[in-house]
């Protein structure tokens, strides 16, 4: 049993990066209509910026974990929004293929500078001091820094989907998508609107790279074969559904971890199957609709 609920805890701390990262990700798509393939570059990018500011800090000034999680989101949520408007902005009244080309190119470029300058082993990054140890529940040993990723993952995923579907800002973004000329006739600033947006997004990936950092070592390819998975995630909960990238990318958290136990030679791919079973039965995605 122990082993089991070891497991589940495993599963629950993917699921916490599957739902934050394609949080991001249905964001962008289903607010900007963008397929954003360089997602896993800017978690990894995210990890780093952490990485940098503990080792190397501001003016010589060391910055540790709770500093990182303000600021690596913004810097690297800047960079997004300086691709959106520099590149992507280019891109709008084409074909949804020509930004998921353009996505998938930058990401390599991104992560083959990132291994030149770095390397391709992992760097550790020390965990905050307040939430090391961890708390003896009897059936199981619960880290207090994997609670703290759980916990802080889910309240930052609700607080996003609330904003989006529940307040006069989201209303405002998805009438945006929607309709564009008649918002602008609202005077709304409609590309600054998709500017902002794209750069939360991309900063909503920066976060959960920060978050991974302790766990798992920080290096260039962190977010490579990671992003495969969030879009598989993306897919099964439907292109764009915020509820559903939320609830999916915990979910599957949970089968894999539990798949772990039981079968561990499908754990790698259980989350492919369950995608080629919903692309078949429901091809918009358990929470996406049907066109």
């Amino acid at each position: 049993m122990q082993a089991l609920f070891g497991q589940l805890l495993i599963g629950l701390i993917n699921g916490a990066f599957y739902a934050m990262l394609s949080l991001g990700l249905a964001v962008i798509f289903g607010l900007l209509n963008i397929i954003n393939f360089t997602h896993g570059a800017q978690y990894m990018m995210g990890a780093f910026c952490a990485w940098f500011l503990l080792n190397h800090g501001i003016g010589g000034v060391s910055l540790g974990y709770w500093p990182s999680l303000v600021i690596a989101p913004i810097a690297v949520g800047i960079f997004g929004i300086v691709i959106e408007r520099t590149m992507l902005s280019r891109l709008y009244k084409l074909d949804h293929l020509y930004g998921l080309l353009l996505t998938f190119g930058l990401a390599l470029v991104i992560q083959g500078l990132f291994r030149n300058e770095f390397g391709s082993s992992g760097m550790p990054y020390q965990m905050p001091s307040a939430l090391t140890g961890g708390v003896n529940l009897g059936f199981m040993y619960l880290p207090i820094y994997r609670a703290w990723v759980i916990v802080a993952s889910l309240v930052i995923c609700l607080a996003t989907w609330y904003v989006i579907e529940r307040t006069k800002l989201g209303s405002y973004l998805r009438a945006a998508t929607e309709n564009p000329a008649l918002v602008q006739a609202f005077g709304i600033n409609v590309p600054r609107m998709v500017t902002l947006t794209f750069g939360f997004g991309v900063g909503l990936a920066a976060l959960a790279g920060v978050m991974a950092a302790p766990i798992y070592q920080v290096n260039p390819l962190m977010g490579a074969d990671l992003i495969i998975v969030v879009f598989a995630v993306v897919v099964i909960g439907g292109m764009g559904s915020i509820l559903g990238a939320i609830l999916t990318g915990f979910g599957l958290g949970i089968v894999e971890g539990l798949t772990k136990y039981f079968y561990p030679e499908a754990s790698s791919t259980v989350i492919f199957v369950i995608m080629v079973i919903v692309l078949l039965v429901r091809p918009a995605g358990l929470f996406g609709k049907e066109k």
